[in-house]
């Protein structure tokens, strides 16, 4: 049977999660398809809630809406910013609902990693191999993971960006478009790594570090 999902933020980032879920569909029996019951937002911008109507997916409510969801209803953080997401994390798990995983058809995933709830992988994502994927991490379009990496919880991976093989980002890290992590190295919690930097010493926790190298 097909299992229900709900999208929190129905900005550009949740309806790009909602694409996911669309195609993963088109190569699941359905038997085991995902049903996209709506989003669920807060405070939605009057745009937003024109695109959603656009895809046919309906706007639910507000976040409290999960609190009387159906039992069996996962979730999916549909917000790009690692910081937002950890405190929408926090406010859903009361919920107790589980966190759907959701890996593109398009995207590979290979042997022997570990991946937490809610993780979401776009298309053209390369994860290699013992990887670890904490919770709610998401890996954006066309970047890559390299082996043996550590990925904690809410961690944002922007599009073609690079993570290098045996690499740790802590909790709450944010790797910008086109950026590069070089083999081996820390990535401090709640850190964000600029577009097109290029990281070549650890990073403590709580900086914005950019350029090449990135200071």
């Amino acid at each position: 049977m097909s299992v229900d999902v709900v999208i929190v933020g129905c900005g550009g980032h949740g309806r790009e999660i909602a694409e996911i879920v669309r195609a993963v569909n088109e190569v699941t029996p359905a038997t085991r398809r995902w049903r996209l019951r709506g989003f669920v937002d807060d405070r939605p911008a009057e745009a937003n809630l024109k695109q959603v109507q656009r895809l046919d997916v309906p706007y639910l409510g507000p976040v409290t809406w999960l609190r009387d969801a159906p039992a069996g209803t996962h979730v999916v953080l549909g917000v790009g910013d690692p910081r937002v997401r950890r405190g929408l994390g926090a406010r859903v798990d009361g919920y107790r609902l589980p966190g759907a995983v959701l890996v593109h058809p398009d995207a590979t995933l290979g042997p022997a990693n570990t991946v937490g709830d809610g993780v979401v992988i776009f298309a053209g994502a390369r994860v290699t191999t013992n990887v670890q994927l904490g919770r709610h991490v998401h890996l954006n379009q066309n970047c890559t993971v390299g082996h043996d990496s550590s990925l904690a919880d809410h961690v944002s991976v922007n599009p073609l960006a690079a993570v290098s093989g045996n690499c740790v980002l802590e909790p709450g890290v944010l790797i910008g478009t086109t950026a590069a992590v070089l083999q081996g190295l820390r990535v401090g919690a709640g850190s964000v790594v600029g577009a097109g930097a290029c990281v070549v010493r650890d990073v403590p926790a709580g900086v914005v570090v950019k350029g090449v190298p990135a200071r």
